[in-house]
């Protein structure tokens, strides 16, 4: 049994019958939520050296050049406010002006990735992690909503207490709709910048958007408010490679199929879509990592339109946890492009709907290979 099963409470799966996702109800110590805050699997073995940059793009090549020398610069003792040095070798020394015991740092304490789609913003943020010379238990890594419901779950105070020693903090898909979570967030960075941490973030764009990247710097350093000095842009232009060539997504199995493959996959979940919707409520989101501990696929049934935004936004939280951990997904019923109602993707969550069915489309594209083999 794995340790991140074991600490949940969840039995590992047998090879036999499928599991149901509305059976577990994981419990999850605060120990492991902070300690699971690192890049997703999938992003394990990305590294500087394997991001490819496109020979058409010298900003891409610029980004990995600055981006190893901020990781270069995290390295010694825990940064402090009156440190020597700025993260980027800017402003050495203190700033003369403001006297020897001056306590502001004189240059950027973070970067901010700025591009649209495909251009590999997770794969260098991953890097970064990575690069730094400290610890895992000194850095971490994690997605925007993960950083809200970690607050949620340890409360703001304990939050900035457990991660106030931490050298780096990587924020991926920053979100730039939610004004109430990105002002609590504002709030918790400012917190830590103040303690030394480093900060690094991306944010995700709206496919379609004009411009598509152009204006995201701006409008993360005007959502994150007073702590827009602390970060510097680096532009990363190039077309989304996940586009190029991918076949499009399968359609829906019948029910039969989906029932079939889920028995004859080990380590395979199945669900009725419907009832698994329900579950999630009773679910905290923070525990949705845990909800797919040792699973393998998974499977569902009369997957149809989810019936309001609040059971949208935890079926976002599900998809991302599933897609970080590279777990197929065989369906029937309606195809995931249809999902959220039209007024759901020209909403505010918009771009959390987007992401949800690009990641559900990828997987649905993975599980194809286990209807073949079944």
């Amino acid at each position: 049994m794995s340790s991140s099963t074991a600490a949940s409470g969840i039995s590992p799966i047998a090879d036999a019958a499928p599991v149901s996702l509305c059976a577990r109800e994981p419990h999850v110590p605060a120990d492991r939520l902070v300690a699971e805050m690192v890049p997703p699997p999938r992003f394990d073995s990305v590294r500087f050296s394997t991001y490819l940059p496109d020979p058409n793009q010298p900003s891409q090549f610029e980004a990995v050049k600055v981006l190893e020398g901020f990781a270069g610069g995290l390295g010694g003792a825990h940064a402090v406010a009156g440190g020597k040095r700025g993260f980027f070798g800017f402003g050495k020394g203190r700033d003369k002006a403001k006297g020897k015991g001056a306590k502001n740092p004189a240059g950027p304490r973070g970067v901010y990735l700025d591009g649209g789609y495909g251009v590999g913003k997770t794969h260098l943020l991953a890097s970064l992690w990575h690069a730094t010379p400290a610890e895992p238990s000194l850095k971490a890594f994690g997605t925007f909503v993960e950083l809200t419901n970690l607050v949620g779950a340890l409360g703001f105070q304990q939050t900035v207490q457990t991660l106030s020693n931490h050298r780096l903090l990587c924020i991926d898909e920053f979100e730039l709709d939610d004004p109430g979570d990105t002002v609590l967030v504002s709030s918790l960075l400012r917190k830590l910048v103040d303690a030394g941490v480093a900060l690094a973030a991306t944010s995700n764009t709206l496919p379609g958007k004009l411009g598509e990247g152009r204006f995201a710097a701006v409008d993360f350093l005007r959502e994150i408010q007073g702590l827009s000095a602390h970060f510097r842009t680096l532009r990363i232009d190039g077309e989304d490679y996940r586009h190029r060539g991918l076949p499009e997504a399968p359609a829906p199995y019948s029910d039969e199929q989906v029932t079939k493959t889920a028995y004859a996959t080990a380590g395979a979940s199945l669900d009725d879509f419907p009832q698994l919707l329900e579950h999630l409520a009773r679910v905290h989101p923070s525990r949705y990592g845990a909800l797919t501990d040792g699973l393998k696929a998974v499977c569902l049934t009369d997957v149809r339109p989810v019936p309001d935004q609040s059971t949208a936004l935890r079926l976002v939280v599900l998809a991302d946890r599933l897609y970080d951990r590279e777990v197929p997904v065989l369906a029937s019923g309606l195809p995931f492009d249809q999902l959220f109602s039209e007024d759901m993707l020209k909403g505010g969550y918009r771009k959390k709907y987007f992401r949800a069915i690009s990641r559900l489309t990828a997987l649905a594209r993975d599980g194809k290979r286990l209807v073949e083999s079944a």
